[in-house]
């Protein structure tokens, strides 16, 4: 097996990037990019700390990452399951990257930058969802925006209703809770059960 380990031998197979590729990153968010990041209700957000690297979704109504100026978006950091990976990390590693996903269209929305962790009560109250604050927002200073060609998701076919997966065929939560869970006493099936009530009483 033969490892690529520099970025001479990455040149050499891939040859230079298309121009376009290069001129449509930005230092800020244009009209253009700002539209895309207004209609998304889903975004995924990647992180990197010294106990490793997140890469988890984040997901509201459209128009949740508030665009504040050509240079500063808002992240309401809604309720999870308390692991918080992601702040863990910017406390240490400020460095953030999101990629903005808009169902029905295959063109992503990208976003460099680095980000704060704010709990000012009166930003936190701008952000309020079915009477709940966020504890925190995460304000991201731009640095790169730029938009992704479609070929990943068109290739998926990611927004194709003929290629959903049946949720019948893969593993519950519930089933792989109880396959991990040492003690044995695990209830997958009650948990699965359960888990729409609780998902309407937590979701904020």
């Amino acid at each position: 097996m033969t490892i690529i380990t520099t970025d001479a031998e990455l040149d050499e197979i891939y040859g230079a990037p298309v121009q376009r590729s290069v001129t449509k990153e930005l230092d800020h968010i244009s009209e253009h990019y700002r539209a895309y990041i207004e209609a998304a209700p889903f975004a995924v957000i990647a992180s990197a700390g010294e106990a490793g690297l997140d890469c988890t979704p984040r997901g509201d109504p459209a128009g949740f990452v508030a665009v504040i100026d050509r240079t500063t978006l808002h992240l309401p950091d809604r309720r999870g399951n308390n692991r918080i990976d992601t702040l863990r990390n910017l406390v240490r590693d400020p460095r953030v990257s999101l990629l903005f996903l808009i169902p029905g269209i295959d063109v992503t929305m990208r976003v460099n930058g680095r980000a704060a962790i704010s709990v000012d009560p009166d930003l936190c109250a701008r952000y309020v969802l079915q009477g709940k604050a966020p504890r925190t927002v995460i304000i991201v200073t731009v640095e790169s925006a730029y938009f992704q060609c479609p070929k990943a998701l068109v290739r998926a076919k990611l927004w194709s209703p003929d290629h959903h997966v049946d949720r019948a065929s893969l593993p519950t939560t519930g089933q792989m809770l109880a396959a991990v869970e040492r003690d044995g006493a695990f209830d997958g099936a009650a948990y699965d059960e359960n888990y729409p009530a609780r998902m309407e009483r937590t979701i904020y």
